[in-house]
């Protein structure tokens, strides 16, 4: 029997330990909280699936199309046509297992329009697709818990893989509460930890993401791509804690963005592009929002903002399908989205790059897959509304398939590995506990230094001046860390330093794209460049440097 261990609860790592235990292996499936607080449950608009119910002559090569259009063409072909081909199954296995999808007037799942698409291909669940979806799959998975096939251990934390050579041999887990470690051997590790959120600090993002596995991943050696890639969300709203997602539903129903211009309402989006209005791809109407606030000076009051106006829809189309935009308006805004238009702004939303996968989700260390907002390889240059719930779960059922490949392992070789890394654990823990009340700095100041750093240098368009500038500041951060950034919580304090690192990371990355292409604008190098970049950034870190490549 397998035995896969699977760092992440989401809708990629809860389909792959699904998929495995159906395929007769035993699962060890971890993360810091319960599957209920992932960010997976998040997702308000929807997932697609080309099931050509609206009579629009759609199909899956019109989806792939409009993914790799979105892309910009750095998306894996071979991986999206996999992933566009298996979402009609996809859906049809979500109803089974008693997601409760919205249904047309003859009792079909129900599809509408979201970005990037002109066809009605987004299938959702009210305003809750991702609830709906991680509700369902959640009930599946305690099943095979209760039966003893799925092993849970919730509370820990990834802290670094087994390696030998260019093997994964499995993992050595943190609890975050009892700084207690321990080493786990398994014939094949998947990674499904999201994207690093906390890089930024606010963003639409669960705060549970916050990049950890990803950094020390990176340190680890393992390569990633396209990490410059990171989308801004034309529409989301700012709270104290965290930024709020303003659905891309509510544009696909009918919702229009405008600005004040000579006193009038300016339908900028619509003017600018009369075949899609506000439903172009969100790089697209993240940069215009940009332009109309920056270059024009027309946002809100001189701020960034702009409004978005759903109350000329029907109360019914509100309450049924944006309830949750509702909700958001009446906490936080205190706006009456009935009556009133909704200020939002662009803000991050998705990481496209992360650790580089293949078509099968196979990493550059054997035993090692990724899946999920971790893994890079569907979304190329800028995602489309509906594919993140979609390429979750594929990329779950996929990583579980080819982990099952993987041959039989020498258990008694990687337990020793296990051993000797878990003492090196356990001997960088107690050297910090020694050191852990000499802070010369702040955690939370050093973290606000981060967001604001990189913000300024990784914001919808971007300068070499900027870049450059934030390089050196990073490359001072990570020499200094080591020594003088001590904190209460040891895991807090690994956190920083893999988060400067993955930092590092995505500025090479677009200091290295000389060119302007789906989420990454340079101002200094405003157009697109095919010939030299039409190619996927590969990072990995050697010798304590980020080394770039394109491929």
């Amino acid at each position: 029997m397998k035995n896969i261990l699977v760092m992440g609860s989401g809708l990629a790592g809860m389909t792959a330990a699904l998929k495995l235990v159906e395929e007769g292996a035993a699962v060890t499936l971890v993360s810091p909280a319960y599957s209920e607080r992932a960010q997976s449950v998040m997702a308000m608009g929807g997932i697609n699936a080309a099931l050509n119910t609206k009579q629009e002559n759609d199909s899956v090569d019109e989806h792939f199309a409009d993914t790799m259009r979105g892309g910009s063409d750095l998306n894996d072909p071979e991986a999206v046509a996999n992933l566009v081909q298996r979402a009609p199954e996809i859906i049809r296995w979500l109803e089974e297992i008693g997601v409760n999808f919205t249904r047309d007037e003859k009792g079909r799942v129900d599809l509408r329009n979201f970005g990037g698409q002109k066809k009605k291909r987004t299938a959702y669940a009210g305003a809750r697709t991702g609830k709906q979806i991680a509700t369902a799959i959640i009930a599946k998975c305690r099943k095979y818990e209760a039966a003893g096939q799925i092993k849970r251990l919730t509370g820990w934390r990834f802290h670094s893989l087994l390696i030998e050579g260019q093997e994964c041999a499995g993992a050595v887990l943190l609890h975050e509460n009892t700084n207690e470690l321990q080493s786990l051997v398994a014939d094949a590790v998947i990674m499904a930890v999201g994207g690093p959120n906390g890089v930024f600090g606010k963003t639409t993002g669960s705060r549970l993401n916050d990049g950890y596995a990803a950094g020390m991943l990176l340190e680890q050696g393992v390569e990633f791509s396209n990490l410059e890639m990171i989308q801004y969300h034309p529409t989301t709203v700012h709270t104290p804690s965290k930024r709020m997602l303003i659905t891309e539903a509510a544009r696909g129903v009918g919702g229009r963005l405008y600005v004040i211009r000579e006193g009038q309402p300016w339908y900028f989006m619509e003017e600018w592009f009369p075949g899609y209005g506000a439903l172009m791809p969100r790089d697209v109407v993240s940069q215009s929002i940009y332009k109309v606030c920056n270059e024009m000076k027309l946002g809100i009051n001189g701020s960034q903002e702009v409004y978005l106006d759903v109350s000329h829809l029907s109360p019914e189309i509100i309450d049924v399908q944006l309830d949750e935009v509702v909700s958001i308006c009446s906490k936080f805004l205190n706006v009456n989205p009935y009556k009133e238009p909704i200020p939002v702004a662009p803000g991050i939303h998705y990481f496209m790059g992360g650790i580089k996968t293949d078509k099968d989700h196979t990493t550059n260390l054997a035993r090692l897959f990724a899946a999920g907002e971790c893994s890079a390889q569907y979304h190329g240059a800028n995602r489309l509304g509906g594919n993140s719930l979609l390429g979750a779960i594929c990329g779950g059922w996929v990583a579980a398939e080819s982990s099952l490949l993987v041959g039989p392992m020498d258990k008694a070789a990687a337990e020793k590995i296990g051993e000797q890394q878990l003492e090196t654990a356990n001997q960088e823990l107690q050297h910090w506990e020694k050191r852990a009340n000499t802070s010369i700095k702040g955690y939370v100041q050093i973290k606000q230094e981060l967001s604001e750093l990189m913000y300024g240098a990784m914001g919808i368009y971007r300068k070499e001046r900027q870049l450059l500038e934030a390089k050196k500041r990073l490359e001072e951060m990570n020499n200094d860390t080591a020594e003088s950034w001590y904190h209460h919580h040891f895991y807090e304090y690994k956190t920083l330093s893999a988060n400067i690192l993955l930092a590092r990371g995505m500025v090479e990355s677009a200091l290295a794209r000389k060119e302007s292409r789906g989420a990454h604008q340079r101002i200094d190098y405003s157009e697109k460049n095919d010939t030299q970049f039409k190619k996927s950034t590969n990072a990995v870190f050697l010798n304590n440097s980020i080394c770039i490549e394109f491929n």
